[in-house]
């Protein structure tokens, strides 16, 4: 990347633009649907199949985990 103040500010950027999505995907769809299952908020009547919770759960946690991943190597290429 080399020592352009500019170029680094705006990889820092985006990797924290992307850790904010990543962040945002576990909590949309890992920590609320799993809190609305165990606390019974899934709605008037209806209930969360345990198989459709931990599949779209693992789903968004795996999104989550490569966005989260890739912030890290664009900050890695800083030290480089």
């Amino acid at each position: 990347m080399g020592t352009d103040p500019v170029g680094q500010e705006r990889t820092k950027l985006t990797a924290s633009y992307l850790n904010t999505i990543a962040g945002s995907l576990f909590t949309a769809g890992v920590a609320a649907p799993i809190a609305a299952a165990v606390f019974g908020f899934a709605g008037a009547g209806t209930r969360i199949d345990a198989l459709t919770l931990v599949l779209g759960s693992a789903i968004f946690l795996g999104c989550s985990v490569i966005l989260h991943i890739a912030a890290r190597a664009l900050l890695k290429k800083l030290s480089s």
